[in-house]
């Protein structure tokens, strides 16, 4: 067993874990880790197999007696998050993860702990050694590069695993069993203008709006949060419907998941209406602040005299712009009627970019129905389309559509009545899981998905529960014995 973790139950489970920590494995550098899995499988004598992208494919036979069950696929991903601590010397491409034990908490010196999602891998791999554990035909898939943008799961062929279940191990709340996840896409719109002379009689104004909160565009939409950008347009429509305005440039966001936190405009009004658009400002910010007191109490509309000489848009484009950021849906669309509370649908303005010679913009699309998915996209495209807008919509990926009838659903609920006296909170993610790309190479597939519970996933911050990882590597074993026969 390790030095670190070797006090640690179940030992399989932390051993291989301890294993991992010890070889760099951020995303697009997993080959050490790949390396172990495979050399793993040979040294006990398990069918392996590798495609071009490199995941990795594992098989064990049944336990004798239970041939006829299921077969089972476990899941999870080999590559980690790379981030640290400012005051911290640790090059994630060489260094080992410093994993140690703190009370009820596993986490890592100064740096991402990599449970995300290396405690699923360990459970896998900890199943597959296990002489113990009673199963049908499991096989265990290791995918790669999953957190740059699903990428493994992507390159995924039809024919790679053989299983009819798919048990994913990357879910972050113990005592919770995930049947759904959004899909998502993102929608490129470009408008191209022509530099205008300054005009006559007109003065510049910086406004800005800092202070928000932001948050994933996902997991946070329904939240109520206020988004920088649709705070701005909503504010330039209303001053140039009253004073009229030339835009000199308009930015806001910087990630395209998430929800955009500041916004910056400068912008030429007539000189005459010059003290009206200040108070309108000032107006604005009382108004706003009132909105959102709730959720954004840190929330402040500026304007400031400018010392731009900057050019202007063109009127038409520059009203154009306008228009149709304030039009564009934001947010939810529509609530799950399935699952409690699950975002079913949501649309984020996400990033404005003004450049030399166009404005860029950034909005993307999430829902864990492809149709619907589909349709906020259209709606979004054929918007801009109307405003003279290029418009790029990008492939995306599939969500997985909750099934509150999924029989290996019944069998984990079963499972943790049995064990615990009470019934799992069945949720689903307004955010992106393997889940929904691997259905849809594997349509026929039974989906579930669970895990312990995390903290600070993505952070130096990140850190597993043990007690909870015990649980879920005994739902784990007792969901795999209890499987139906096929």
């Amino acid at each position: 067993m390790g030095e670190a973790l070797g006090h640690l139950k179940p030992e399989l489970l932390w051993k291989h874990f301890e294993e991992i920590c010890k070889r760099p494995h951020p995303s697009r550098h997993e080959q050490l880790v790949a390396k172990y899995v495979v050399d793993f499988a040979k040294q006990n004598n398990l069918e392996c197999a590798t495609d071009s992208f490199g995941n990795i494919v594992v098989r064990k036979p049944a336990t004798p007696g239970k041939e006829n069950l299921t077969s089972v696929v476990m899941q999870g991903h080999l590559d980690m998050v790379p981030e640290k601590n400012a005051d911290v010397a640790h090059n994630f491409e060489k260094d080992p993860i410093q994993c140690y034990a703190d009370g009820d908490w596993v986490k890592a010196k100064g740096t991402t702990l990599g449970s995300d999602n290396g405690i699923g891998a360990a459970a896998a791999l900890a199943v597959l050694e296990s002489k113990d554990v009673e199963h049908g035909p499991i096989e265990a898939l290791f995918t790669l590069d999953e957190e740059t943008g699903l990428n493994g799961a992507q390159a995924l062929q039809a024919g790679f695993v053989n299983a009819d279940i798919l048990m994913n191990l990357d879910s972050e709340e113990d005592g919770a069993l995930y049947i759904g996840c959004s899909g998502g896409q993102s929608t490129t719109v470009k408008f191209k203008y022509e530099l205008k002379d300054v005009p006559e009689k007109t003065a510049a104004y910086d406004i800005s709006i800092t202070g928000l909160k932001g948050g994933h565009s996902g997991l946070d939409i329904h939240l109520g949060k206020g988004n920088a950008i649709k705070l701005m347009v909503r504010l330039l429509h209303e001053l140039n419907y009253n004073y009229g305005v030339r835009l000199v440039s308009i930015s806001g966001g910087s990630k395209h998941n998430a929800i955009p936190r500041e916004s910056f405009a400068t912008i030429r009004v007539p000189k005459k209406s010059a003290d009206d658009v200040l108070g309108y400002v000032e107006h604005y910010n009382t108004i706003v602040k009132a909105e959102l007191a709730s959720v954004e109490p840190t929330l402040v509309v500026a304007c400031a005299a400018s010392k731009s000489k900057s050019k202007v848009m063109d009127k038409t484009t520059s009203k154009n712009i306008i228009d149709s950021l304030y039009a564009v849906p934001n947010g939810v669309i529509k609530m799950s009627a399935d699952i409690e509370g699950l975002v079913e649908t949501s649309t984020n303005l996400a990033v404005v970019v003004t450049n030399k010679k166009a404005v860029e913009v950034i909005l993307s699309q999430r829902s864990s129905v492809e149709s619907e998915k589909i349709d906020i996209s259209n709606s979004i495209a054929a918007l801009f389309k109307l405003a003279k807008a290029e418009v790029l919509q990008g492939d995306g990926y599939p969500g997985w559509k909750p099934d509150i009838h999924s029989p290996v659903l019944a069998v984990m609920k079963k499972v943790f009545h049995e064990k615990y006296g009470k019934e799992p909170e069945v949720k689903a993610i307004h955010a992106g899981l393997e889940c929904g790309i691997i259905k849809e190479r594997y349509p026929h597939m039974d989906m579930i998905s669970f895990g312990p519970t995390i903290f600070g996933a993505h952070s130096p911050d990140e850190r597993v529960q043990i007690s909870t990882v015990e649980k879920f590597w005994e739902n784990l074993v007792a969901a795999l014995k209890n499987i139906p026969v096929k």
